[in-house]
């Protein structure tokens, strides 16, 4: 899909955007849908899809693809970093900005090293949510018990 496509605003679109701007978190396609379902009966899953692929393409949301079976999306468009939480896969946004000069010197440093233009990065961090920790939620014990994780 073309970036500088201009698309218009429609009524859907709309709905969705705001749907996922007033989300709790980063939700799921099919998270999305069910709560536009509750303003707009008649929409489909294929036009929420397509609706938030032209909203993540046109810089309006994030489409996070972590590792997980299900595509994310965060209405926080500034460049941020994410936690993933191992137990129950929430994902939060973390207060540590990209252009913190420790990671930017990380950045310059591999560029130099690797003789590869490196123009930005991924980095994802796996812990616990707030709410699994207030819970009292430990992390997993074992790699059998991570991979169950990865898969819901």
């Amino acid at each position: 899909m073309d970036p500088q496509r201009k698309h218009r605003t429609t009524r859907q679109r709309q709905v969705i955007l705001d749907v996922v701007r007033r989300a709790d978190g980063h939700p799921t396609a099919d998270e999305v849908y069910d709560a536009v379902r509750k303003i707009l009966p008649r929409i489909s899953m294929g036009t929420v899809y397509r609706n938030l692929d032209i909203l993540a393409a046109s810089g309006q949301i994030v489409k996070l693809e972590p590792d997980r079976p299900q595509m994310r999306f965060d209405a926080h468009t500034e460049e941020h970093y994410h936690l993933t939480c191992m137990r129950c896969g929430r994902i939060e946004d973390l207060p540590v900005k990209p252009s913190d000069s420790s990671l930017e010197n990380l950045k310059n440093a591999l560029g130099s090293l690797t003789r590869h233009g490196i123009f930005g990065h991924r980095l994802e961090f796996i812990g616990l949510c707030s709410r699994c920790r207030e819970a009292g939620s430990r992390l997993p014990r074992t790699m059998t018990e991570k991979s169950k994780l990865k898969r819901s």
